[in-house]
């Protein structure tokens, strides 16, 4: 009698269905970087800017942002969103300095870790960051009808590029800085004002503050605090580090 075509004959191969699984729940729990957090954030940001989204949309997307904690929580805030050059290279490599021209700063000022940054979030309150404090390479300010108040006068400056993400919806950021530092803008107003006013510093090795964002039915504002300041660069950091 001989065997039938239709009985099952044991498997003579590895099973492969699970690897496949495993990989992509791998991929789904990979935590999410600061990195990560910041390119989705500038991808809702230009949304905004553009129409896309309306203020109400755009503060509850950036809020589930910095509230994600793995990648799979964040693709989807931009799924019906066009992505651009910048943002499809994704977050494997940190962007280059907005200004390359700048020379950077001694290698014994770095901070520790590569990519440091300050989140500051108003939503129906306020925010403050001032007084002594090291300052990181990016702040990311979102004021939603509240206030943020951004005081660098007195703070350290341990890297020579600071870039200030500010958006203000129906609400408003204030920003200063020491008068002898370079104060520059890539931000607009929607309905709106987006006032800066950028400085050119005589140092070549001052520090670089670029503010950018948007300010929708709401105001950001960044200017030089006069009588206030900074020392020689590098003897402060010598002294304070």
């Amino acid at each position: 009698m001989t065997d039938s075509p239709l009985e099952k004959k044991p498997r003579t191969g590895p099973e492969t269905r699970p690897a496949v699984k495993d990989a992509e729940a791998s991929a789904v729990s990979v935590r999410a970087s600061d990195a990560d957090r910041d390119r989705i954030a500038d991808i809702l940001r230009e949304a905004l800017a553009e129409g896309r989204l309306d203020a109400e949309e755009h503060s509850e997307r950036v809020d589930a942002v910095y509230r994600a904690k793995t990648r799979a929580e964040l693709e989807p805030l931009v799924r019906d969103l066009p992505v651009g050059p910048e943002q499809r290279q994704g977050a494997a490599e940190p962007r280059p300095a907005p200004y390359a021209e700048q020379r950077p700063l001694p290698p014994e000022s770095e901070p520790h870790g590569a990519y440091s940054k300050d989140n500051l979030v108003a939503i129906f309150s306020g925010s403050t960051r001032k007084g002594r404090f090291r300052v990181p390479a990016k702040i990311n300010a979102l004021a939603c009808f509240g206030g943020i108040e951004i005081d660098l006068t007195d703070a350290v400056f341990e890297r020579q590029h600071l870039q200030i993400n500010a958006t203000a919806v129906f609400g408003g950021i204030e920003i200063r800085v020491p008068e002898n530092v370079t104060l520059r803008q890539k931000g607009a107003g929607i309905f709106g004002g987006f006032d800066v006013h950028t400085a050119e510093s005589e140092d070549p090795d001052a520090p670089v503050v670029l503010v950018e964002g948007a300010a929708v039915f709401g105001g950001v504002e960044a200017k030089p605090k006069i009588g206030k300041r900074l020392r020689d660069l590098r003897d402060r950091w010598r002294k304070e580090l």
